[in-house]
């Protein structure tokens, strides 16, 4: 059996959600081992050494060594916790690994030849991935730490299924067990955005058209239209006289006139 990495942990006694935040505060992350025809046992492991750990995308598909004092353990990385917003691994659980005994494990899909694909290089298509890793059954020995995919031979509007893969001997895919045989990858042509329509001011547009008509009224409001800022005034339009005003101011004088001569001619 193939052991790719180790992992020291350490048991633990202290149970219940108190115990988890006391060790989580310290720096240690809770985790459980089952499996193997044995007992589960909680586990704690320091978190520093875990992060580092899976930042490697073989840690989530390969055989890990957890390491208990003077003694090792088989097991492979069933599920990880996270934080919801901070970059802290809240648990983990590890199931043990025993040699005549398979397991089901996901494992990441290698995707090649897309440059070189038909579909790509010589019918413009755009190669699409559908899925990014299988879920394999296999004994320990055999467990592949990935699944290449060739879609170098792939034309355009045609799929990788996953009966389509080239497994390793002695692995077997879950997902054709069950009578499911899915799409994994195509190559399709690329999606053409519709361009929008510019926005027409309908009341710019109104003006011009009734500008453009032959003896049509002009619009309130539009440039140029009587009344609009700027506009100039109507060409023979009747301006006001400018002895309009005279007669009346000439009138009143007159009366004046006449009444002043009426009280003379009394007083004498």
């Amino acid at each position: 059996m193939k052991i790719s990495f180790e992992l020291d942990a350490e048991f633990r006694e202290d149970q219940g959600k108190g115990a988890s935040r006391r060790l989580r505060y310290l720096g240690k992350v809770p985790a459980i081992l089952y499996g193997g025809r044995r007992d589960a046992r909680s586990l704690v492991i320091d978190h520093t050494k875990l992060a580092q750990l899976m930042d490697n995308e073989r840690f989530y598909s390969t055989i890990l060594a957890l390491k208990v004092g003077s003694s090792q353990q088989a097991a492979v990385l069933k599920d990880v916790q996270r934080h919801p917003y901070r970059n802290r691994i809240v648990h983990v659980d590890f199931q043990r690994v025993l040699e005549d005994e398979k397991i089901r494990m996901r494992v990441p899909l290698h995707f090649k030849g897309g440059a070189e694909a038909k579909g790509v290089k010589e019918q413009g298509g755009v190669l699409g991935h559908v899925r990014n890793d299988v879920e394999v059954l296999c004994l320990p020995k055999d467990l592949p730490e990935f699944v290449e995919v060739d879609v170098s031979g792939l034309a355009i509007n045609e799929v990788v299924k996953l009966s389509g893969l080239r497994l390793p001997a002695g692995v077997e895919l879950v997902d054709l067990l069950a009578g499911r045989d899915g799409p994994v990858a195509s190559i399709h042509m690329p999606r053409v955005e519709e361009e929008e329509a510019p926005v027409v001011d309908e009341a710019a547009a109104a003006a011009a058209a009734a500008g453009a008509a032959p003896g049509a009224a002009p619009v309130p409001g539009a440039p140029g239209a009587p009344g609009a800022p700027g506009a100039a005034p109507a060409t023979g339009a009747a301006a006001p006289a400018a002895g309009a005003a005279a007669p009346a101011a000439d009138a009143k004088g007159a009366a004046k006139g006449g009444k002043d001569a009426r009280k003379g001619d009394g007083k004498k």
